[in-house]
């Protein structure tokens, strides 16, 4: 990878947390429980595209397994910690998400 893929890369990566941390709350504080999904639907779509849509993507993918979800989940943890937030606080919902994680794979390697 090149020096300007690994930027390039690294730049996506923190977009998708950046937008969810500037916007998200934005959204459903303006429109209520709609907002949540207007947030969902414009922010996850249009990082996704900017990410991995565009002809030449922001994330590349070269050997190592780079995924949006990773890129929010730290980056927000990292974000909150930072603002005050306690880690300790974070661990139930950490391990909700591997567990999550863990049995969602096993469900789709039961289909495909």
């Amino acid at each position: 990878m090149t020096l300007s893929l690994a930027v390039a890369t690294i730049v996506g990566g923190f977009l998708f947390p950046f937008s969810i941390r500037m916007m998200w709350g934005k959204m459903v504080e303006s429109w209520g429980p709609i907002g949540g999904w207007m947030a969902a639907a414009f922010i996850v779509g249009t990082t996704w595209a900017i990410n991995h849509g565009l002809e030449t993507p922001m994330i590349t993918q070269t050997g190592g397994w780079v995924d949006m979800a990773w890129a929010a989940g730290i980056g927000l943890l990292v974000a909150s910690t930072l603002t005050g937030g306690k880690l300790s606080k974070a661990l139930p919902n950490i391990g909700a998400a591997i567990v999550g994680g863990v049995l969602g794979g096993f469900l789709l390697s039961l289909f495909l």
